[in-house]
């Protein structure tokens, strides 16, 4: 136990580290932003990009290393994104255990921002470019006690845009209390602790989208269902960006924006940081998804019609061997990506070849 206790101190002692460092920014000022991309229709459907739950499920684990266990030994998954305009990114997932070791999963995620045209000031074209993104994934994982687990992730990141390029590093810590029974787990998160090792201009580093997060979930004892909740950015409690634009924040006599004060700004400020969200499984072979994320619609409405921006929704089937998970993430009213994840444990067909 003593070499466990070790293991967790190192692991908190780098990520701590690497806090110290932050300067609490959140976007616009990051590179690799992509490795914040949601890597399941599953994690999708509840609108976040990760979740916290110990039912084997192999693409939980990307975010939450801490989440692997022996029984996802063998597992394979595939996930594609419909994003955007004509940018694609997709996942491949793949876990093996070993005795006295632990467990990995082994990913690969990618990003296709599509083809762009050359052309100067004066609109003079010239060919076309392409740009894109990848990163090469290897966690860790392995169970302390009944309750206990850690994990990490290795992250290499290889950045092309243009004639731009980058390389980087980065590791993700975590830590699952999940006690025997009680259908309740909690996560503590450490993500994308790195740095870049050639950036796109010489000497001219960039940061990496450091932030720490803490999720729960629990599965009710006398209903089919499961609720999420994850609380993002600990390392920031401000995350709001005030729109100019935006004609609630808008004084009607001086023109000037309106500050918010006192238990309105707090609860606007903290609600920013949660994302909720819940499963039903009405039959072991079907799942009902549906999650909310509040700092997104405040982020990314339209004024006049914010319709149902921030609110996702899915759908989960298991059919012999495979899982299939569909979500769609209201985004934007200009369109919702759709995400597809499928998973299948690839032991299954030897048993079934028996």
């Amino acid at each position: 136990m003593k070499k466990y206790r070790l293991i967790v101190c190192l692991i908190f002692i780098v990520a701590s580290s690497s806090f110290s460092k932050i300067d609490a920014q959140t976007g616009g000022d990051n590179t690799y932003e992509f490795l914040n991309l949601t890597n399941s229709a599953r994690i999708a459907s509840i609108g976040d990009k990760y979740l916290v739950a110990k039912d084997h499920d192999i693409t939980l684990t990307l975010n939450n290393p801490s989440l692997i266990t022996r029984e996802m030994n063998n597992f394979l998954s595939l996930s594609f994104v419909d994003y955007f305009s004509d940018i694609n990114y997709g996942f491949a997932m793949y876990s093996r255990s070993f005795n006295k070791v632990g467990s990995f999963v082994g990913a690969i995620q990618f990003i296709d921002y599509g083809t762009f045209t050359y052309a100067d000031a004066t609109g003079q074209t010239a060919g076309t470019f392409g740009a894109s993104e990848y990163a090469f994934n290897l966690g860790w994982g392995r169970s302390l006690d009944s309750a206990f687990s850690i994990g990490a992730t290795l992250k290499g990141i290889y950045s092309s845009l243009e004639t731009y390029n980058s390389f980087g590093i980065a590791v993700d810590v975590a830590g699952t209390y999940a006690p025997p029974g009680r259908n309740f787990v909690v996560s503590l998160i450490f993500r994308n602790i790195g740095t870049q090792v050639q950036s796109y201009y010489s000497g001219h580093p960039e940061p990496l989208p450091f932030e720490i997060n803490v999720g729960m979930s629990k599965r009710l004892k006398h209903l089919p269902f499961r609720y999420f909740i994850n609380y993002n950015h600990i390392e920031k409690w401000d995350l709001t960006y005030l729109d100019p634009n935006d004609p609630g924040i808008i004084d009607p006599l001086t023109g000037e924006v309106k500050d918010q004060k006192g238990i309105a700004d707090f609860a606007d400020k903290l609600i920013r940081h949660i994302v909720v969200g819940g499963e039903i499984m009405p039959a072991k072979f079907l799942s009902l998804r549906l999650g909310y994320n509040y700092q997104r619609r405040q982020e990314l409405k339209v004024y006049e019609k914010p319709a149902t921006v921030g609110i996702s929704w899915g759908i989960g089937l298991k059919i012999s061997n495979f899982e299939f998970s569909y979500a769609r993430s209201a985004y934007h009213l200009t369109g919702s990506p759709n995400f597809f994840t499928l998973t299948t444990n690839l032991s299954g067909f030897h048993k079934n070849n028996k």
